[in-house]
Parts: structure tokens; C-alpha cells; sequence
């Protein structure tokens, strides 16, 4: 006898679709998710730091909704205000311009318990009165001039401006050449220029107790790259940054991953996978509902549903993480109601029609 077997189910076109739908739909979710929390890790890393940081190198100055936010600048450091040294009358572009004066004094060196005397430049009294042996080694009590920083009136970077804490965080420092020209009548007739310096030595090559020499040091106009909190046209540091610092200033134009090297590295093509992820839902939605299709507005259907799902679950996801990559997530899931309803109401009518 002829063994029966039973008819074999053949797989409706429709089924394999809706199923290969349904493959798109969670690949798509699927990609959102693995791209939004390698956003959110370097988010919560970026907290640390003092927030959000946004990219705002090269965009030549503040823009209206970024107050409160850090930002990165990069550039020239632009002094609009040089500082100026009113005693002795002078100033240079630098964003801090440091005057230093140093007298010739008496130094006391013990070796092996015996006191030795030298006469140096000291930046500051030396107190003769502690010495071993004072007797022949008496220095002067107080400095007639004491040294000074001088700050400019203004400093931009990339357009924005710096508060004092950044202006005193910029790196590095040269010597600068005074002018003896332009030294006052009443200093003139004491300071000649000596080997970079304003002395009152009458032979500056062998100096004699209690004369003084002044100099001064500059922060030099290099490139900077600046991370910082922005208020109005100002950037200043984030006090409530957990750092404990909130703001950083490099030499060069700087990643923030160079700058904070605890960042981890954010996902390349963000952007691009999330497009991708994007068509990839609004596909998988089609195909789901191409058994359903009626009319030409019904393609709005799957790329306003595609837009509610990944909108929803990004939002989602960046709830507490960030407000404002949340905020754009939902405004997303918005629109994909909006172009989700008119084909709906559309085929509602129809049908009551």
C-alpha cells in the first residue's frame, strides 16, 4: 500500500515579506540602539567635564541658543585690549603682560655646615637680619618697585571672549624687549637697557648691592583650542563641572579626545547610521503593509511609522541623558504621527464614504 504523506504548506509571497519586514524593523532598532549608547557613554563621560560639549570651532562667534552650553572653540588668540605697564609705559599685545623686578643682594649658602656669602639677582627681599655672619652682608629692607601682572582689557578666541580664569590659563610665556625710549622722564634718568633688561646699574656687567633690574614675560599670540561654558559672549569655566576644574585650554586645534583623553571614542557616521537606520525601518514597515496598500498617499504610512518608532525609542533612551538629543528624537516621533495620520484618516473616509 502506497504510504500517504501530507501536502506540503507552500509560503505565501506575503508571509516572506511581512517576515522580511519584520527582519528590517528590529535591524533598524537594532542600529539606533548600538549608535545612541555609544552617544550616551561619551554623553555621561562629557558630564564629567561639565556637559554637552558643542563644536563651535571655526563658526566665528556665539550663536542664540547655545547659552549655558560648553563649547569648544579653536584659533588665534586676538588681543582687542592690550594690557599696559603705566610706570614705566609699557605694553605689548599678549593676553597677560608680567613685570619682574629683581634686586642685587646677599645670599647665604651653608656647605658642610659653613655659611658662604654671594652676591645674586633675587626676585624678592632677602632678609639679612637670619644670616650667620650679618655683619658685611646687609641687604636693602624692601624693593622700591615690586613687580606686577598686567591683563588685557579683552581677549577672543574664534570670537568669543575669555574671562579672567581662561586669560590666566593661557599656556606658555616669552620674554618681551622693553623700550627704553618710552620709560617716563623720571625713570629714564635711572634704568638703561642691559642685555634684555631695564637696570639702574651703572655698569650693568658688574652690578653693585641693591641695584635692580626689571624684565618682563608675555603669554605669546599662538593657535588654542578652548573647552569651556558659554554665557552671552563669554566663555568662563563650568563650576559645577564634577572635574572640579570645567574648562580646559591646549595649544593647537585640539579633538576633545585629545583634550579629555578619558572620552571614549564616539561612533563614526552617527548621522549616517542613523539615516540608515531610518530608511531601514520605514522598509520594513512598507513591506509589512504592502498587502494593505490602496493608494499612492499610503507610502506616507510606513516612513511616518518608521519615523514614530525610532523617534520614540531614541527619546526614550536620551531620557536623562541629554535634553536636547531627546527633544529632537520626539520631535521626530511627532512628525511620524503627523505623516502617519493622513493616509489613516484618508482611508478612513474612503471606507465611511
Amino acid at each position: 500500500m502506497a504510504r500517504l504523506h501530507p501536502p506540503r504548506r507552500q509560503v505565501s509571497g506575503g508571509a516572506l515579506l511581512k517576515a522580511l519586514g519584520a527582519v528590517l524593523l528590529l535591524g533598524a532598532l537594532g542600529m539606533l540602539a548600538s549608535t545612541e549608547n555609544a552617544l550616551l557613554a561619551y554623553r555621561q563621560a562629557e558630564q564629567r567635564h561639565g556637559g554637552e560639549v558643542i563644536d563651535m570651532a571655526h563658526q566665528g562667534g556665539p550663536r542664540p541658543g547655545l547659552y549655558g552650553y560648553m563649547v569648544r572653540v579653536a584659533g588665534p588668540i586676538d588681543v582687542v585690549a592690550p594690557p599696559r605697564d603705566d610706570d614705566f609705559n609699557q605694553s605689548a599685545a599678549t593676553p597677560v603682560l608680567v613685570r619682574h623686578v629683581e634686586m642685587f643682594q646677599w645670599r647665604e649658602v651653608v656647605v658642610a655646615g659653613e655659611a658662604h656669602y654671594e652676591l645674586d639677582w633675587v626676585d624678592r627681599p632677602v632678609d639679612s637680619s637670619h644670616f650667620t655672619q650679618p655683619v658685611g652682608h646687609v641687604n636693602p629692607r624692601r624693593f622700591p618697585i615690586a613687580g606686577r601682572q598686567f591683563d588685557s582689557g579683552q581677549v577672543d578666541v574664534g570670537g568669543f571672549k575669555l574671562s579672567s580664569a581662561l586669560l590666566h590659563a593661557l599656556p606658555g610665556s616669552v620674554q618681551m624687549s622693553p623700550d627704553p625710549k618710552a620709560l617716563p622722564p623720571n625713570l629714564a634718568a635711572s634704568f638703561s637697557l642691559h642685555d634684555g633688561y631695564l637696570t639702574t646699574s651703572e655698569h650693568p656687567s658688574t652690578p653693585r648691592l641693591g641695584d635692580l633690574r626689571v624684565s618682563w614675560t608675555m603669554v605669546p599670540l599662538q593657535a588654542v583650542t578652548v573647552v569651556a561654558r558659554l554665557k552671552g559672549d563669554t566663555l568662563m569655566p563650568a563650576e559645577d563641572a564634577p572635574d572640579g576644574k570645567g574648562y580646559e585650554v591646549q595649544v593647537g586645534d585640539r579633538s576633545l579626545v585629545d583634550i579629555f583623553p578619558d572620552l571614549p571614542v564616539p561612533p563614526d557616521g552617527a548621522m549616517l547610521r542613523r539615516v540608515v537606520a531610518g530608511l531601514l525601518a520605514a522598509l520594513g514597515v512598507l513591506m509589512l503593509l504592502w498587502e494593505r496598500r490602496q493608494h499612492p498617499s499610503d507610502l506616507l504610512l510606513p516612513v511616518g511609522l518608521g519615523a514614530l518608532v525610532l523617534g520614540a525609542v531614541g527619546g526614550v533612551m536620551w531620557l536623562g541623558g541629554g535634553g536636547r538629543t531627546g527633544m529632537h528624537w520626539f520631535e521626530i516621533a511627532l512628525l511620524g504621527l503627523l505623516l502617519s495620520a493622513w493616509p489613516l484618516w484618508r482611508r478612513r473616509s474612503h471606507d465611511e464614504g
